[in-house]
């Protein structure tokens, strides 16, 4: 039976609380590991369900998989063989479009049925594949994705957007490609870095790692070596947002300071304001939660757009906490026309939203939320609609809490941690 959460809200969560490993890091490096025949270890793996799919493709293809502590795991990919991918996995998890740059860059073919996620809106994949094919691929589009190359050659590639995966999958295949290749209007997202980073530790020449032009010299073969997922900066927001709404007090502890800044300053905005003491984050209770007016008294704006600006990840939380504000703010989310739907589960809770179309919505708060019966449409709004039952007045349920399980590890037990009420219970679906 599927399971849900029980949440009773109205008590203030404290504590302190260390955030998983950034699942956009984990993915695409357990995906980078194909490029070398070498086993690779990685570590701070969050044990969540997009990572065990991703996984799970990987040993589909021949791959090894051994998990070797809590949240450390080693591939070893000698065997791996470029056949095509099970379709039933691939349905589950977007991110298996990330292991179309390594095998095309390791075997020279790959067959990809369509990759699955979250239902946010629109989701093009035009700009992997205009960028392998800059590369040197051709590129079959019909029931399945079919890319083949003889060889990558390196090449000056604009990005036609910033995709986050579209500049992973560049970023892979450009590293064994011959030659040099510029990868102009990159994303330059944490979780990027981290995966430059960790391919500079198997052997590849980058630079401009953290800048929206990385210049890649190919390199014939990459070895294996230790990948170090770094925190998090999207649990960071999303426990910020957490103790904001329940007048918590807690202490986020080995959080990355340069990740954060973008994200302290719409909190700002919200009157949510956290102190930062090397690696911990602390949201002390009695935070003002007043929205402060632009200049001349307008309404704020928080807008969310690729990095260094506000993550679109995190717009969900966002709302959730301005309805506990005072005040009036319009987020604006620019990037899935789908993700603010969610917002009626919250005017059904007592929030005061208007939602002015599919990317702007108008919060006034304070509102009082009382507990209701919800469910989880995708990661963030699952994560969002969590906060609104920690922070409503009597019982919630939450279903189809599958979503939530995809991009956060055990939230559940490491919120009871924190004085949170919540379990999790089999119950048939909502």
């Amino acid at each position: 039976m599927p399971s849900r959460f029980h949440v009773t809200g109205g008590t203030p969560l404290r504590g302190r609380i260390r955030p998983a490993g950034n699942k956009n890091a984990a993915l695409p490096l357990i995906a980078a590991t194909l490029l070398s025949d070498e086993p690779s270890d990685l570590v701070n793996v969050p044990r969540i369900r997009d990572v065990q799919a991703l996984l799970e493709l990987i040993q589909h293809l021949g791959g090894q998989v051994q998990w070797t502590g809590e949240n450390a795991v080693r591939i070893d990919p000698s065997s791996v063989q470029s056949k095509q991918l099970d379709p039933r996995l691939v349905a589950q998890i977007r991110a298996s479009i990330l292991l179309a740059g390594p095998l095309l860059a390791r075997f020279g073919t790959v067959t990809l049925p369509p990759p699955g996620g979250d239902v946010i809106g629109r989701r093009r994949l035009d700009t992997h594949f205009l960028a392998l094919e800059q590369l040197g691929a051709e590129v079959t589009i019909g029931a399945e994705f079919k890319l083949d190359a003889r060889h990558l050659t390196g090449a000056d590639i604009f990005l036609d957007e910033p995709s986050v995966t579209g500049t992973e999958n560049a970023l892979m295949a450009a590293v064994r490609a011959r030659g040099r290749t510029i990868l102009r209007n990159a994303a330059s997202e944490p979780h990027v870095q981290d995966l430059a980073r960790g391919l500079v530790g198997m052997g590849a020449k980058i630079e401009g790692i953290g800048t929206n032009m990385l210049t890649i010299d190919g390199v014939e073969r990459l070895h294996g070596s230790r990948l170090e997922i770094g925190p998090d900066h999207i649990e960071v927001g999303s426990f910020i947002g957490l103790a904001a709404v329940t007048n918590g007090d807690v202490t986020i502890e080995g959080v990355r300071p340069e990740d954060l800044r973008s994200i302290f300053l719409h909190f700002d905005r919200l009157g949510v304001r956290p102190q930062l003491t090397d690696d911990r984050a602390t949201v002390a209770p009695n935070q003002e939660r007043r929205v402060r007016p632009d200049l001349g008294g307008h309404v704020p704006k928080i807008e969310d757009g690729p990095w260094p600006a506000f993550p679109a990840d995190l717009t969900s939380i966002a709302i959730v906490v301005a309805t506990q504000c005072e005040g009036l703010v319009l987020i604006f989310e620019k990037m899935f026309e789908s993700r603010l739907f969610f917002v009626d589960k919250l005017v059904g809770m007592g929030a005061r939203i208007v939602l002015c179309d599919p990317h702007r919505a108008v919060i006034a708060g304070p509102a009082p939320l009382r507990g209701g019966v919800v469910d989880s449409p995708d990661i963030r709004a699952g994560m969002a609609m969590l906060l609104a039952a920690l922070a409503a007045q009597g019982e919630s349920i939450i279903h189809n809490i599958g979503q939530i399980d995809r991009g956060y590890e055990r939230i559940d037990e490491r919120l009871r941690q924190l004085g949170a009420r919540i379990e999790r219970e089999d119950g048939p679906a909502a």
